[in-house]
């Protein structure tokens, strides 16, 4: 299988997302996200590892590419898990670019990614999109068991911001759990430097669902009438119903334009909502 490989392969009507390559340097993700949608197609997704041989795989890769191709790491893979500190892929695919004029987009929860500074802020042009889904750590660490707490993310979204563009990714939106806070959190970030906001609600997918579910069983009741009974059944996950879903998009839009920054919706069918690209391209 090659390492870049266009993205979204099946061709998903809901998205909105300007045409351009995927890169993942690992299969799986170590950071346990109860919501992850991957794990429902990636074999063994829990347990992450490197790709064979990728350094040498990448260098011919590159050289296909063609100038100002838009590339983004990883979309179902965090390119900067645990693994990362050790192995370093991402760091060394991140110097091979440096020699090539792509447009790159880093879509991470870590914060190891400032390691990575001293390369990010000489490269041609790169962005940045940092998943933020709660500033509680509590109930992050109970959502995202393996990823960095929301405090190490907002420190290093500001580190970045004083060198490339950030945006943050507030995803997924949760019924009863996370959707009181964006008030205050898109204040926070807008403090931290951050460009833009891009959103998506939670989608109810098989493995996703039941590990959800279990993990609180107060909501178990509410997510079943919102997304089974209530829900539509669209790509092969159940989707809150289609009033819902928008109150909701709306509501981090109207946050977002308070601290007037940039705002879209991911996956979510509201093109019209949106006042930029929902992968943070607009901020090459």
């Amino acid at each position: 299988m090659a390492l870049i490989t266009e993205f979204d392969p099946w061709k998903n009507s809901l998205c909105t997302c300007p045409s351009k390559y995927s890169l993942s340097p690992y299969t799986g993700c170590g950071h346990g996200c109860l919501y992850c949608y991957a794990s429902s197609y990636i074999p063994r997704f829990y347990s992450p590892r490197q790709k064979k041989e990728f350094i040498s795989r990448i260098k011919k890769a590159l050289k296909k590419m063609a100038p100002g191709s838009y590339l983004a790491l990883s979309n179902s893979s965090d390119p900067y898990q645990a693994l990362e500190k050790d192995l370093r892929l991402t760091r060394q695919f991140l110097k091979l670019a440096a020699d090539h004029p792509l447009k790159i987009m880093l879509v991470t929860k870590s914060d190891l990614i400032t390691r990575d500074i001293d390369i990010l802020k000489n490269l041609p042009q790169v962005v940045v999109s940092m998943t933020l889904t709660t500033l509680d750590h509590h109930l992050a660490k109970i959502l995202e068991p393996g990823a960095p707490l929301p405090e190490q993310r907002l420190i290093a979204m500001e580190r970045l911001s004083l060198y490339i563009p950030v945006a943050c990714r507030i995803d997924p939106l949760i019924p009863g759990l996370n959707v009181s806070e964006i008030p205050v959190l898109i204040k926070e970030l807008k403090k931290r430097g951050v460009k833009q906001i891009i959103t998506s609600t939670y989608k109810a997918k098989g493995d996703n669902f039941i590990r959800m579910k279990k993990a609180f069983p107060d909501l178990a009741g509410k997510w079943d009438l919102l997304y089974k009974d209530q829900g539509e059944k669209r790509s092969g996950s159940f989707y809150l119903f289609e009033d819902l879903r928008r109150k909701m998009i709306v509501k981090v839009k109207q946050c977002a334009e308070q601290e007037n920054l940039k705002f879209s919706s991911c996956r979510e069918n509201f093109p019209d909502l949106n006042t930029a690209a929902c992968d943070g391209s607009d901020l090459f």
